[in-house]
């Protein structure tokens, strides 16, 4: 039962379908810009039910045009029991998925730029004061310490007094730990160290960097505890240090939606099987991920360190952030030198002689000119394919990296097409990105989330042990 549970709890969480059957991408496109606010009767009649859901590899994604993900292939039979009960088998009312990140969901359900919110949320007085939640999905959910395996095993909270956790800012976590400190503060002690995580990082963004080493400590529901040690063999998981436990997990409305509520609440219930393909799906999305390297083992960082000088010269020459440029040759070659890829391309960052050359490098085998060469290559792409003044410095070295990867010519048109789309086509995380899923696949998509992991790591490697005077 525990295990049906907990499958049936994760599936149900991500509540989307995108499978726009008879619906143009022009009409579509204007549903999602347009504010609207009414319940199911309205929503029937435009055809649409636009549901918010943070962006997730495992929950929803794009890889190349096909839709993927726990929640896409459980809603495809919501969209089936939908039109059955409405008896609309040809103009037919669909889900339409929209990435939001947590920080958004209840602004934009209040906006009306979406009509339900399908995310893990607890449920919370703050929360119930401006949504409808349906029925529960979880009740008694206890929120639990998460560390790695080898961090130090607090007996209590005031154990972790002077620790660092990471955990997302617009989390219940979040909340229950100033709680936490406030209590710390009043008693003389020092309070938790709370690290934010970056706006697009989800739950299980956050387990995998505990589960590499890069952070010591986070927060998760009991479910994904659950799921994620199955996967993360470097966590350990401590059910005796609740945060918070009683708390209830739903999805949301808005409160002027009640027969949108009711149907929602139906289904849900139904849902509340199925343990056979939550398993076939939990083994699909979650032992088959290409989850990032512990970039902070004792060999990384030795080499980290003894690279840090290189990468900083010639970065701050070409005024890049060498924290990111680092970051990109660990994830083209753990920083090693010597590898040399099926496709000729050499050394740290990875690139083939010809463009080595095209930056003033004849031996891209030599360290510090392989260095040199990638990072000037960087700096080439930053002002000749991305100079708009639209985009803010941090930005247009996203895209330059992007564009290491998969080229600037296509990185250019992901940018049209996401205005087109009706995106922010200035930002990479959750706007470009999904273009690039969509027509190029996972694999620049991933490219780039994990340079952005690995330099969260490296600043935290530089927290803790070198004092350095300049972040740049």
């Amino acid at each position: 039962m525990a295990v049906r549970f907990l499958i049936t709890l994760f599936l149900t969480l991500g509540c989307v379908l995108i499978q726009l059957q008879g619906i143009s991408h022009a009409a579509i496109k204007s549903e999602r810009l347009m504010p609207w606010s009414g319940d199911l009767d309205g929503m029937v009649e435009r055809r649409v039910i636009r549901v918010l859901v943070p962006y997730s590899r495992t929950l929803y994604f794009l890889d190349g045009p096909e839709q993927r993900g726990i929640a896409y292939e459980m809603m495809r039979d919501f969209e089936t029991e939908l039109n059955r009960q409405l008896g609309n088998p040809h103009l037919r009312t669909v889900v339409a998925f929209i990435p939001t990140t947590r920080a958004r969901l209840i602004p934009a359900l209040e906006e009306g730029l979406g009509d339900v919110i399908a995310a893990n949320l607890t449920v919370t007085d703050a929360r119930s004061q401006r949504v409808a939640f349906t029925t529960p999905l979880g009740r008694d959910v206890r929120e639990l310490l998460i560390s790695h395996k080898n961090a130090a095993v607090p007996t209590d909270w005031d154990g972790l007094a002077g620790q660092t956790l990471m955990v997302h800012p617009d989390s219940s976590y979040f909340e229950h730990l100033l709680a936490v400190n406030r209590d710390l503060a009043a008693r003389g002690k020092a309070v938790i160290n709370i690290t934010e995580a970056p706006g697009h990082f989800e739950t299980e963004d956050i387990l995998e960097m505990v589960n590499a080493g890069i952070v010591d400590y986070t927060i998760a529901d009991t479910y994904l505890a659950t799921l994620w040690k199955s996967v993360f063999e470097q966590i350990r998981v401590h059910p005796d240090l609740v945060l918070s436990q009683g708390n209830t997990i739903a999805f949301a409305v808005r409160k002027g939606s009640p027969a949108l509520k009711d149907a929602l609440d139906q289904f849900l219930v139904t849902r509340r099987t199925g343990s056979l393909q939550g398993n076939i799906l939990i083994n699909r999305y979650y032992r088959n991920s290409n989850f990032i390297k512990d970039a902070t083992d004792e060999a990384d960082r030795a080499r980290f360190l003894g690279l840090v000088d290189l990468f900083r010269r010639y970065a701050d020459e070409y005024d890049l952030d060498w924290r990111m440029l680092i970051a990109q040759g660990y994830q083209e070659s753990r920083l090693d030198n010597t590898v040399v890829s099926p496709a000729g391309a050499i050394g740290i960052m990875q690139l083939l002689p010809s463009t080595a050359a095209d930056m003033g490098v004849t031996d891209p085998t030599v360290l510090e000119d392989n260095v040199l060469a990638g990072i000037r290559y960087v700096r080439y792409l930053k002002d000749e394919f991305f100079n708009d003044p639209a985009l803010d410095a941090s930005q247009r070295l996203l895209f330059a990296l992007a564009a290491y990867n998969a080229g600037p010519g296509r990185v250019r048109q992901l940018r049209q097409a996401a205005l087109e789309r009706g995106l922010d086509n200035n930002r990479w995380f959750d706007n470009v990105e999904r273009l690039a899923a969509e027509r190029i696949g996972r694999e620049t998509v991933q490219y780039v989330a994990n340079i952005y992991k690995y330099y969260v790591a490296y600043q935290i490697i530089l927290e803790q042990i070198l004092p350095l005077d300049s972040p740049n």
